[in-house]
């Protein structure tokens, strides 16, 4: 948490012409994804235009963190599958004297919220009304954990942050072909007249090249930018979105806004072959997950075997295997439930789970009440390094593409669907997924399980990288293999974000690979030891920045299986 010895200088106002000219640049510069070096910070994200409006802080003065925010709030306005003012995430900074917290702003049920609340009429589940309804709607988070990221150990005043966002909004960007399409897509499924209305033509779905402006959202912002916080969680923001659940059947209300606090939290940290390994603490399992699965694999010669080989392929499944039924039974909301992180992350129990792995031999995932719900893979992570070497990792989401799907009518934000990241409810386990365990059940005001995870390695005091990825259950195993990419294959960033990856996660039993991820001779051996292979797709999108060994240079590596991406330096 904050760190004695920390001194935070007196916050400046950013040229907001300067800032302005970003909001311009976009309709007219093209767009670059290759990998960025420089020792002037930068900022690496799923849309570029985000990217710019971040390095733009960056080059006017702005540290790590207030970079950070201006691109979270533009990705509010250029990726709207993910990036949010209607949703939550988790963020974990590392300071250049190697001291590190955490900002938890994960989405909250509601006061009215319980573990009953996803049964219908006759007491059956419903996915329906869990993952695509109203009630599938957490209190938002994102808005909160910018303002205290802010307040903490921001640098640069708060408006100069946000008013770039606010002219994307009201200005508009030029759509990609990979945004037009995708938001195509969403405005001709949602059965919501408001979303229709903020993101098309009067119902005629916008086409790359046009520019899309959001006025509603613009406003919204304009808001927070002026009133901070408070401009979403009370006044005309918290008076739309109480209007809506009301209209809708949901269960937040302007009091639940009012109530909501972001929390500081003390990060996870591990050790990995001399390296340390920083990241996000329950309400996220994805820091307890990665450092056990490190820990597990430390024991193993992993550069030996070689990359992707069917003997790595079969250690890291099985160390995933046994990670994720860790998580399933033990993580949660820590404010509600003991999660005991520091025995999960401990050597000794490392060794205890890797007792009865055989070298040759695929373990069996057995049906227990131990099994996972459902998650989406629509997140989205952006990396920030700044010339001081303050780093942050930032990985937010509405949950599903789009989350629930509602515009809030006159407000122009997508709002979340994270209560579907709550167990189903009591006892309610199946074979299909659904989990009734209880630390994760749904609970007024407490936070629901994430994978999400935000991480940050260093070695002997100095940065190494900044990471993470978006992709459900996915994302936990993609961080951990960039930093096995990196430690163990001494892989740049750009070449660890580039390799193929891949995913177990307890059940479903299987191993999951990228396409062109290994040969089919591999393929042939890992079936022969037991494991069932699916083959193809693409795992994450882990725009990230590492810190070259021999020049010193920041790296931004965008990665290469997102269209949008890129990573933007902050010149000055």
């Amino acid at each position: 948490m904050l760190r004695s010895g920390f001194n935070r200088r007196t916050r400046v106002a950013l040229p907001v012409v300067f800032l302005l000219a970003a909001t311009a640049a976009p309709s007219v510069v093209a767009q670059d994804r290759g990998v960025v070096r420089t020792d002037a910070g930068v900022v690496a994200s799923q849309q570029w235009i985000a990217s710019q409006v971040g390095a733009d802080v960056l080059a006017a003065g702005g540290n790590a963190v207030d970079a950070a925010i201006a691109t979270g709030f533009a990705l509010a306005v250029t990726h709207p599958t993910a990036g949010n003012i209607g949703g939550g995430g988790f963020m974990v900074i590392r300071f250049p004297n190697g001291q590190s917290t955490a900002i938890d702003f994960r989405e909250k049920a509601p006061l009215a919220a319980h573990p009953e609340m996803w049964l219908d009429e006759n007491g059956e589940y419903s996915s329906e009304m869990h993952h695509r309804s109203h009630l599938a709607v957490g209190v938002p988070g994102t808005v909160a954990g910018f303002e205290k990221a802010h307040t903490l150990y921001g640098e640069a005043q708060w408006a100069s942050l946000v008013d770039a966002s606010v002219a994307l909004a009201e200005e508009g960007f030029v759509l990609s072909d990979a945004l037009a399409g995708s938001i195509a897509r969403f405005v001709g499924r949602t059965p919501h007249e408001a979303s229709v209305q903020a993101y098309s033509r009067e119902g005629t779905p916008y086409v790359a090249g046009e520019t899309m402006s959001l006025p509603d959202l613009a406003r919204s912002l304009a808001r927070i930018r002026d009133q901070g916080a408070d401009g979403f969680y009370s006044g005309e923001t918290a008076r739309l979105i109480a209007s809506e659940m009301r209209r809708g059947g949901g269960m937040i209300t302007e009091e639940d806004l009012a109530r909501y606090r972001a929390r500081e939290r003390t990060p996870v940290t591990g050790t990995y072959r001399g390296y340390d390994v920083i990241s996000m603490p329950p309400p996220s399992s994805g820091g307890v997950a990665i450092v056990t699965m490190l820990n597990i694999l430390e024991a193993y010669d992993l550069a030996s075997m070689g990359h992707n080989s069917a003997e790595y392929i079969h250690h890291l499944a099985e160390a995933m295997r046994r990670a994720f039924r860790e998580r399933a039974a033990y993580l949660a909301d820590s404010d509600f439930a003991d999660v005991p992180v520091q025995r999960l992350t401990g050597k000794e129990h490392a060794a205890w789970l890797r007792r009865n792995i055989h070298p040759e031999r695929a373990s069996v995932s057995h049906p227990s009440d131990v099994m996972l719900p459902p998650e989406s893979m629509q997140t989205t992570h952006y990396s920030v390094v700044d010339a001081d070497g303050m780093a942050v990792s930032v990985t937010y989401t509405l949950e599903s593409g789009y989350g629930s799907g509602i515009v809030v009518p006159g407000a122009g934000f997508l709002l979340n669907n994270e209560m579907g990241d709550f167990n189903a409810g009591p006892g309610i386990t199946s074979e299909s997924g659904l989990i009734g365990t209880k630390p994760n059940l749904a609970r007024p005001e407490q936070r629901m399980l994430s994978s999400m995870s935000p991480s940050i390695v260093a070695r002997d005091g100095e940065l190494v990288a900044v990471v993470g990825s978006p992709g459900g259950r996915t994302i936990i195993n993609t961080t951990l293999q960039l930093i096995l990419n990196i430690v163990d294959f001494g892989m740049s960033i750009d070449e660890a974000v580039a390799a193929r990856r891949i995913h177990h996660q307890w059940l479903p039993d299987r191993i999951r690979i990228e396409a062109d991820g290994t040969s089919p001779a591999a393929i042939q051996r890992l079936e022969e030891m037991g494991h069932t292979v699916q083959m193809g797709g693409q795992q994450g999108s882990a725009n990230s920045i590492g810190v070259d060994p021999r020049t010193g240079e920041i790296v931004g590596a965008p990665d290469p299986r997102s269209p949008d991406s890129g990573a933007r330096a902050g010149r000055r």
